[in-house]
């Protein structure tokens, strides 16, 4: 296992790949989206999910981490893996709870940067966990909010379809 300034490298760059991947999701899940509230949750936070993908890259530059080609390749790789598995969830509920899963993972990433340029004395990683964190905090409030509001429409949609075909099978109803 790297250590050291290798370590912080491979750990800046596995943020970013991963953050990219999740920036692409919400930017895929605006366009394809057929609930509104859906699009206008992505809609609201892709510019500042930008922003924190630009910090994330311009960090990375400055410490001389992986960029370009191998970088950009793998992050394909696994925007691929995202488009295989959103072919699977074709509904906009499982697209948000798998937003969901990778804006938690994004936060727990920037918990970490906050801690760890804390105890470091290294302000720019402190300052990118801290703004990152926050925000990817005020995103899984939002989208589990409306992941529970379209829960209990798809439940309810499915008992009123149940209870009326009920109705329409039991005699004398």
């Amino acid at each position: 296992m790297d250590r050291g300034m290798d370590f912080l490298r491979s750990q800046i760059n596995n943020a970013v790949m991963q953050h990219e991947t999740f920036l692409e999701s919400l930017v895929d899940h605006e366009r394809e989206a057929k609930d509104p509230r859906f699009r206008d949750l992505c809609s609201r936070h892709i510019p500042v999910m930008r922003e924190h993908q630009r910090m994330l890259e311009q960090y990375q530059q400055q410490l001389g981490a992986q960029s370009g080609v191998a970088k950009r390749m793998l992050g394909k790789a696994l925007g691929v893996a995202k488009d295989l598995a959103d072919v699977a969830r074709e509904s906009d509920f499982l697209r948000l709870v798998s937003d969901i899963v990778m804006a938690r993972q994004s936060e727990d990433t920037f918990k970490t940067f906050r801690e760890a340029g804390r105890e470091l004395g290294n302000e720019q990683l402190h300052q990118i966990g801290e703004t990152g964190e926050r925000h990817h905090d005020v995103y899984v409030k939002e989208a589990n909010r409306l992941a529970q509001e379209m829960f209990v429409e798809h439940v309810r949609g499915a008992a009123a379809a149940t209870a009326s075909a009920e109705a329409r099978t039991t005699p004398g109803v």
